[in-house]
């Protein structure tokens, strides 16, 4: 894996005239340290429990089974108990928002940053939309495409780049792609897009660790987008 550096950009063949930028949300959008996403991972682990009658420690295994075999918990809990998805939807995104705080330096790398911006994310709108306003980021992006819009289909499904890709007019080939999931920058990659992985340490974050598929790894999206436009407009 290589070094939280700007220098680990490839000579620009994936990032010169990029006119899309997609953004995941949850720990790539804000630090993982804020501990936003912990909250949603614990009330699907009580949901699972809940629902399965199961003690908290094997809804959890089961939990990340399903993460890891089919996108989402969710999608393993529809596909294996049908499971309401707008109910789960709601419970588990039912969290304390205040962690997030407003990141200045990145409403302003954002702003600097030329070419369109999008949302690709495995959450809802509503969720997303209260997470973008609390970084204070929400005006510049032009849509989010979530897990509705999806057809309950999470990433890393193909059909679900394809699906995201036509809604938004994108071309892979000019477009970068920002993400704390290696697998889900498997499809972009073979799309043509360039590649980002924001790397938080996490095993999911981790799983199926393929180099060829990432152009740079950093450990925070906001230094290294902040030092990105900086040298972009400096040249």
């Amino acid at each position: 894996m290589s070094n939280d550096q700007i220098s680990d950009r490839p000579d620009d063949n994936n990032f010169q005239h990029v006119k899309t930028w997609v953004f995941d949300l949850d720990n790539t959008l804000y630090p993982a340290e804020n501990n936003l996403f912990s909250q949603v991972d614990i009330n699907i682990t009580n949901y699972v429990s809940k629902l399965l009658d199961l003690p908290f420690d094997d809804a959890r295994k089961i939990q990340k089974k399903y993460l890891l075999e089919h996108g989402t918990t969710l999608n393993g809990l529809i596909h294996n108990h049908s499971v309401n998805a707008a109910h789960y939807l709601d419970s588990v995104h039912d969290i304390d928002f205040a962690p997030i705080a407003r990141d200045l330096i990145l409403d302003q790398a954002l702003q600097n940053l030329e070419g369109r911006k999008v949302i690709f994310t495995n959450a809802d709108t509503p969720y997303a939309e209260k997470v973008l306003e609390r970084i204070g980021i929400a005006h510049h992006f032009d849509g989010i495409f979530d897990i509705i819009a999806a057809d309950l289909a999470p990433k890393p499904e193909v059909s679900t780049y394809d699906r995201f890709f036509d809604v938004f007019a994108i071309d892979p080939k000019q477009s970068v792609m920002f993400e704390d999931m290696v697998r889900n920058l498997i499809p972009a990659k073979q799309a043509g897009m360039g590649t980002v992985w924001v790397n938080t340490g996490s095993p999911w974050g981790e799983a199926d660790y393929d180099a060829s598929v990432i152009n740079v790894e950093t450990k925070q999206l906001t230094p290294w987008l902040d030092e990105f436009v900086n040298q972009t407009a400096n040249r």
